[in-house]
């Protein structure tokens, strides 16, 4: 029902404020890069982004050795293959670990830890 005080339209709905049921924050329980609602898409801030059409650095089911630098919103770690982010689960910053690929997307990857990895030169 929608309101009209002081000759501004607000509308509300079961799942909030011009919301439809699928859109609410990260559009749903997707995982990482559900829902890009904020600015139609387009990256904040600067880095490097990935094309669909250009090949990945990992690949799905390879093991690597890389270096944790960051945590994600989630709790996992952040890792960086030739610029390309990897989410490790269970990862934590500073530590340099050996990762299985789980599953390569258009932007990121997914890893598990699988050991201790070899200590990795400063990135970029």
């Amino acid at each position: 029902m929608p309101s009209n005080k002081g000759g501004a339209t607000v509308s509300f709905n079961d799942s909030g404020f011009g919301e439809s049921p699928r859109q609410g924050y990260n559009g749903g329980n997707r995982g990482y890069g559900g829902g890009r609602r904020f600015g139609g898409g387009r990256r904040f801030g600067g880095g490097r982004r990935f094309d669909d059409n250009r090949p990945k650095p990992v690949e799905t089911g390879k093991e690597y050795d890389v270096s944790i630098t960051e945590i994600s919103r989630k709790g996992d770690g952040i890792a960086r293959v030739e610029g390309f982010v990897i989410f490790v689960k269970g990862g934590q910053v500073g530590q340099n670990a050996k990762v299985k690929i789980t599953q390569v997307g258009g932007r990121f990857a997914t890893a598990d830890l699988v050991g201790e990895g070899t200590p990795q030169p400063a990135a970029e």
